[in-house]
This record gives C-alpha cells, sequence and structure tokens, in this order.
C-alpha cells in the first residue's frame, strides 16, 4: 500500500492541502480511490487518453454558459470589437488555443513532461496564489520553447 504511486499521491495530498488547492485535492482524491478499490488498471489509461479532452469540453462549456443564461448577446459581441482591448483579447484567445494544442501533441508524446509542468503549477499554485490550469498552456509554452530551441541549433 506504500508504493511509490501511493507516496507521490499522498505527498500531491499534503501539497493541496497547504495550498488550499480543492481542485488538485480532488483530483488526487479520485485517483487514490480508484487505487484503492481496484479499478486503476482499467480506468487510468481511458482517464489519461479521454481526460484532457473531458477538461476542455468542461471548460468550454463554463464559457459558454453566460451566452446560455443570455448574459452576453449579440449587442456585446458587436460593442466588443470596438474596444482595442477586445482585440487583444481576441488575439490572446487565440494564441493560447494554438498553444494548448501545440501542448495536447507535447503531452501526448512525452508524458515524462507531465510530472514537470504538474510540480511547475503546484508550486504556482501554492507560493504564488496561481490557478492550476496551467499543465495544458505549460505544456505548450515548453513545446513552442523546445521547437524554438531545436530552430536555433
Amino acid at each position: 500500500m506504500f508504493s511509490q504511486s501511493y507516496l507521490f499521491l499522498y505527498l500531491l495530498i499534503l501539497i493541496a492541502l497547504i495550498a488550499k488547492n480543492t481542485s488538485l485535492l480532488i483530483a488526487v482524491g479520485a485517483l487514490l480511490f480508484l487505487k484503492v478499490i481496484g479499478l486503476d488498471a482499467k480506468s487510468f489509461s481511458f482517464i489519461q487518453s479521454k481526460g484532457i479532452n473531458w477538461g476542455v469540453t468542461i471548460i468550454t462549456i463554463a464559457v459558454l454558459a453566460p451566452i446560455a443564461t443570455g448574459e452576453i448577446g449579440f449587442r456585446d459581441l458587436s460593442a466588443a470589437f470596438k474596444s482595442p482591448f477586445a482585440w487583444i483579447a481576441l488575439l490572446s484567445g487565440i494564441a493560447v488555443a494554438l498553444l494548448a494544442k501545440g501542448g495536447v501533441n507535447l503531452l501526448s508524446s512525452d508524458p515524462q513532461i507531465t510530472t514537470a509542468l504538474v510540480l511547475g503549477t503546484i508550486l504556482a499554485v501554492s507560493l504564488f496564489k496561481g490557478v492550476a490550469v496551467g499543465p495544458l498552456i505549460g505544456a505548450g509554452i515548453a513545446y513552442m520553447a523546445m521547437r524554438a530551441m531545436e530552430w536555433f541549433k
């Protein structure tokens, strides 16, 4: 019961508690639960292959919810394009989506990078009060930096 994976997960729970990071606490708790009841062999590979898509879908639902509630309508959309800040936000949204695409590619082709990204996210959340959305975008930034390093070699 005290294999390396359990110890690592318990350490992450401790960090989540210290950092008061509910998302990390729930995520690690769910993984520990699946591991303890013996569903880890079948479920972990499925979660690993589909989890990012589920997360993106949930985030997309959250972002689109104000449209569904009527808080944001066509008037807001047309007014937004009159603001230079809205254009910056539009370009930032495009850049982040493209970075995330590179991040998905990197995480699927080089999974050990995930460890460093998760550690970086945990440190940012616990030490700098960051928000734990970093692994995918972090992977995208890492992907772009790695490509730049290859290009300059």
